[in-house]
């Protein structure tokens, strides 16, 4: 069984073309899954990067 992957914000941001700030709003408003590693490593899974990359092109159609 593989393991998800989990992205750094860094990496998310890349990925979106979104700035930090864009990054944890989305984060902070629910819109994009996260979860915590330890007390303070952030880290997205890539499934919520391609859920929430689904959203928004279903409702752009």
């Amino acid at each position: 069984m593989s393991s998800p992957k989990l992205l750094t914000v860094p990496q998310a941001m890349a990925v979106l073309q979104v700035s930090r700030w864009t990054l944890y709003q989305l984060i902070r408003s629910g819109e994009l899954g996260s979860v915590l590693v330890g007390e303070r490593c952030r880290r997205i899974p890539e499934s919520a990067l391609n859920d929430y990359v689904t959203r928004l092109c279903e409702e752009a159609a």
